[in-house]
């Protein structure tokens, strides 16, 4: 079987080589365009890019795939690529670009999305990072028969995973990624003996998972430290946590909530000690155990300490409540 494959980040780089180690023919990667990152901001690759050049695998990077959009030479040449590979099917996974109609109908096999969630819930752009800071007890991945809908194509392959009390973004994308490179050669496979069955998705439980913005870092200790913990752990690796001490960023990568029902005002500090930095929440209180100065390094709490002074007694600052209408 002949298999397009359309992804950008680790997480479908993954994918790409349980393909590849699997014997599948993958004669075209699409992936995103190079972007600039680093200090430098030197034009990099996408791992999935990396991978396809690599194991000799043409790659086209079109900045759209709409023939009647800004860049129509793009999608034209986009278009005459994957007539060339003859491909049966194509997987997506993370690829970044909104596949329009005639991309869905060009393989005689569609296309089949690896999407990190339990559909229906959490479609979108960031379904890992929604879950944990939703407290979800569980996640998955689902197999999905691509159409033309957000996410909303009929499921044809979905397994759940459990939601570590730990877990972060980082660490749980590095299972999903795992879980739906196992699943899509499991969905390819069956797909070639013509046992791929599709079940459309319940009208009932749909959240969608909104792209993750920088903004959502300041933390906002009237919130429980339940609910803190769970967004820090949902934002690392990015954007991570953040708080201010007068003209002073401090990022926040690493805590652990703990129990307090002493008085005290919620960003307050309780404690400051090679344990970590203990805060007063609106419910209980977070213990930082790992800080970051702007321009400076990741240091665990008792490092962080030795370089700046962070008194008990003193007051985190409290990010502004948007105005009601």
């Amino acid at each position: 079987m002949k298999v397009i494959f359309a992804g950008t980040p680790d997480f479908a780089r993954v994918a790409l080589e349980r393909l590849l180690a699997a014997g599948f023919d993958v004669p075209l990667a699409l992936t995103q365009p190079d972007r600039p990152a680093g200090r430098g901001m030197k034009l990099q690759a996408s791992p999935v890019k990396q991978c396809a050049l690599e194991h000799g695998i043409r790659v086209e990077q079109p900045r759209s795939l709409r023939l009647d959009g800004k860049y129509p030479e793009d999608a034209a040449a986009a278009r005459q690529a994957l007539l060339d590979a003859g491909a049966d099917v194509m997987v997506v996974a993370a690829y970044g670009l909104i596949l329009p109609q005639w991309v869905l109908d060009l393989p005689p096999r569609g296309c089949l999305n690896i999407h990190a969630s339990l559909l229906p819930r959490w479609r979108g752009a960031a379904p890992i990072h929604r879950a944990i800071e939703a407290g979800d007890a569980e996640t998955g991945v689902t197999i999905m028969q691509m159409d033309i809908g957000l996410d909303t194509g009929d499921m044809c392959v979905l397994e759940r995973l459990p939601i570590a009390q730990d877990d972060t973004t980082g660490s749980l994308h590095d299972k999903l990624a795992t879980l739906g490179g196992r699943l899509i050669v499991e969905a390819l496979e069956m797909s070639a003996c013509g046992g791929l069955h599709r079940t459309p998705q319940p009208a009932e439980g749909v959240t969608y998972a909104h792209k993750i913005e920088k903004a959502e870092s300041a933390m906002d200790w009237r919130l429980s430290a339940t609910v803190l913990d769970r967004r820090l752990r949902a934002f690392t690796p990015f954007p991570g946590g953040s708080t201010q001490l007068g003209e002073e960023t401090i990022k926040l990568w690493a805590a652990v909530p703990e129990p307090f029902d002493g008085s005290a005002q919620p960003g307050q500090v309780l404690a400051a000690d090679a344990q970590g930095v203990l805060v007063a929440c609106g419910e209980g209180a977070l213990r930082l155990t790992q800080l970051q100065r702007a321009g400076g390094k990741k240091l665990a709490a008792a490092d962080f300490l030795r370089g700046f002074e962070l008194p008990v007694g003193s007051q985190l600052q409290l990010p502004h409540l948007p105005e009601q209408p």
